[in-house]
């Protein structure tokens, strides 16, 4: 939509077209308002480069590696601070009074026995100065051993070490980090430079350091050097890019170079955007405890599912960053990512997209492709079919609904064989409901092009609608949802409007689909059904898989079917990923909960969560073997007069019988998180998420505050 509100005419496709040849910039998107002017540049390049320079070591999945200093697997055994203050005091206590025993002869001479030894008779005349520094050398020696003995015992060292100059030294004094030699600082651009193109290095280098480049710039251009790497592009096309524009080179085709504003905190080095804080809290481990949480592309690949009550924060703390991120990875020429949600949901302002498709809005700029672009009658049959009637099919392993395929492509291959085009809704209606008219004008247009085979296919749709069961009506009655007052403008198949693919997802393209979900929730689950049918059948067979493709779905209610799951499947191999929320997993049939929870490698169950929903996540992460301690008390019976006097006064005193009290230690399988920790144990604003990367990393079951 434009900026003033109007709607533009329709009158092209909306699927992106390559731009010229100016390698290695990126290919066109469709015609959209004029992008947001560029922000402004920092004052000096100081944030930027400290951001370059700050470093990533390897870490476990999910870890924010911006900064990260990694921790020991296990927690080391700390004595605890009064403890150890208690116990260093004793302990010089201890030592004072053995001083001060040898020192007044409670303990007799014996101490200066070796001291007798070592010195002459003649030193122990009076007022002997010899005799005075080794005397009091000899009680040095023996003060210093006893503080020696106790400082060991007391555990002085440790003390000072946690509580002395050392801990404050730690604590105040800043990070000298030593500059990196040029030839390891990432901001003077080794890579370019050792492949000999250390004129576009120096310039980028000064940009760098004037604070005219950001982190949006080093991702685009890192990406485009990629290209030059894999042969895609030429090493003199870049580098007359980059000398010609600097660190704008290598432009989005919107022209942005970064996002109008940003909610969460991300790092375009790593990919990674950071949702919160790993709680620290005995049931994470303790190399997780207190670090960062991020997701990624190498995450988002094995796709994600989130289960949570409405207001548990699915939307502004997961949804609404990750959308934020993969357009800033689209910005780079990283990512293709398409969000689905109901309008008004908040996925993020329209100027970070490219493309807005508001459905049911006659504002909208883009209409979207009932058939997902394709040309087969039979790919756009198996699409539609599952968009209408999927989630209708049996939920058990085996069923399909390759009767309502069936279907369709009776119709659509006889209809575009025709009219050289897919039917509209409402004449894919009329053709469904058997309506005379249409099928004999579609009879005769047949018998004129000498279309036999299709011929055949529509007489055998017309005697199949006269036997009862037929599916047709089913499929009528579902695109009747869509042949509503509201859509009139929308799903054109004329050529008249501005349809948007989803065959677009082979070009860095932002997309937000708004649903009508207020008066047409029927109309916005068959929707929902059809973008996901069409992101799965449209990254299957992209020619450059290099760019990460991503569907987020803000409500996935009613959109889990057989063939959705299957599809959720394969987008891993093909470089690509869902992300799917749920209030419950009651919306989805029992039979699928268990597939849908084993085909998404990232699980969330956020707070508020139901018991029979923490149930299926319970059982999908399994059981551990874990330390269970059985703590027994016993009565001790005394036997003499003398103990039982003395436990009678026990009694009195604590009012208790006196106890002995046994310890027993065993390994045990537990599950990691039970149905009911995660009903009720999962305090507002966290959840427990478990992570797999696509090369099979995985990261247990987290809790984890979305708010930090």
């Amino acid at each position: 939509m434009d900026s003033d509100g109007t709607r533009e005419a329709r009158g092209t496709h909306a699927e992106p077209v390559p731009r010229p040849a100016q390698p290695p910039e990126m290919p066109s998107l469709p015609p959209r308002p004029p992008a947001a002017p560029p922000v402004p540049p920092l004052p000096d390049g100081s944030a930027f480069l400290s951001w370059l320079r700050t470093p990533r070591p390897e870490a476990a999945p999910g870890v924010w590696r911006f900064g990260h200093k990694p921790r020991p697997d296990e927690e080391p055994e700390l004595v605890p601070g009064r403890q150890l203050a208690a116990g260093a005091l004793i302990a010089f206590l201890v030592g004072w009074l053995i001083w001060s025993l040898l020192w007044n002869g409670y303990l007799g001479g014996w101490w200066l026995l070796p001291l007798y030894a070592m010195i002459p008779d003649s030193w122990a005349e009076p007022h002997s100065f010899a005799a005075v520094v080794v005397v009091y050398a000899y009680y040095a020696i023996v003060a210093l051993i006893i503080l020696v003995g106790v400082g060991r015992l007391g555990r002085w060292g440790e003390l000072w070490r946690r509580y002395g100059p050392p801990a404050w030294r730690r604590s105040t004094a800043p990070e000298n980090q030593r500059p990196p030699a040029p030839e390891e600082d990432p901001a003077e651009f080794p890579a370019l430079r050792a492949a000999g193109a250390s004129d576009a290095a120096d310039r980028l280098a000064t940009e760098a350091r004037q604070g005219l480049m950001r982190d949006v710039d080093h991702a685009r251009i890192t990406r485009a050097w990629q290209g030059v790497r894999s042969g895609r592009h030429s090493l003199a096309a870049f580098t007359g890019a980059v000398l010609r524009e600097g660190s704008a080179a290598c432009p989005h085709p919107s022209g942005a170079r970064d996002l109008p504003g940003r909610q969460a905190r991300h790092d375009l080095l790593t990919g990674q955007v950071r949702l919160g804080t790993t709680a620290d809290d005995p049931r994470n481990p303790y190399a997780y405890r207190g670090t960062g949480l991020a997701l990624g592309p190498e995450l988002l690949g094995t796709s994600l599912l989130a289960v949570g009550p409405a207001g548990s924060g699915k939307t502004g703390t997961l949804v609404r960053p990750l959308a934020e991120s993969l357009c800033l990875h689209a910005l780079t020429g990283r990512a293709a990512v398409v969000v689905v949600g109901a309008a008004g949901a908040g996925l993020g302002p329209a100027e970070a997209y490219d493309v807005v498709v508001r459905i049911g809005n006659p504002e909208s700029m883009y209409d979207l492709d009932l058939y997902g672009g394709t040309t087969d009658p039979d790919e756009a049959a198996a699409v539609l079919a599952e968009a209408l009637v999927g989630d209708l099919a049996d939920p058990h392993p085996g069923s399909d609904s390759r009767r309502s395929t069936t279907v369709l492509a009776q119709l659509l291959g006889p209809y575009r064989a025709v009219h050289g085009r897919f039917p509209s809704v409402p004449e894919l209606r009329a053709l469904l409901d058997g309506a005379p008219g249409p099928l004999a004008e579609l009879r005769a247009g047949l018998v004129e092009a000498g279309q036999e085979s299709l011929l055949r296919e529509l007489d055998a749709r017309e005697r199949q609608m006269a036997h009862p069961g037929d599916v047709s009506g089913v499929l009528a009655d579902r695109i009747a949802l869509l042949d509503r007052p509201a859509f009139a403008g929308f799903f054109d198949t004329s050529g008249q409007s501005r349809p948007f693919s989803l065959k677009a997802l082979d070009h860095p393209v932002r997309v937000r689909i708004d649903l009508p979900a207020r008066g047409h929730a029927d109309a916005s689950r068959i929707l929902a059904r059809l973008v996901l049918a069409q992101f799965t059948a449209s990254v299957a067979v992209r020619e450059d898989r290099s760019l990460f493709a991503c569907l987020i779905l803000d409500d996935a209610t009613g959109v889990v079917t057989p063939e959705s799951v299957r599809g959720i499947q394969r987008l891993r191999s093909a470089n690509a990923g869902a992300v799917l929320t749920l209030r419950t997993l009651d919306d989805v049939p029992r039979p699928l909960r268990g597939p849908l929870l084993g085909a998404t490698g990232c699980r969330i169950a956020l707070s508020g969560l139901t018991p029979w929903d923490g149930q299926d996540f319970a059982e999908v992460w399994g059981k551990e073997w874990t330390e269970a301690r059985d703590v027994t008390d016993r009565q001790i019976i005394a036997e003499t007069p003398a103990g039982k006097a003395v436990h009678m006064l026990r009694r009195v005193i604590t009012g208790k019988a006196p106890t002995a009290r046994a310890v027993t230690v065993r390994q045990v399988e537990r599950e990691r998180w039970s149905a009911s920790e995660l009903a009720h144990a999962v305090p507002p604003g966290h959840a427990v998420l478990s992570l797999t990367n696509v090369k099979g990393e995985h990261a247990p079951p987290l809790l984890v505050d979305l708010r930090g």
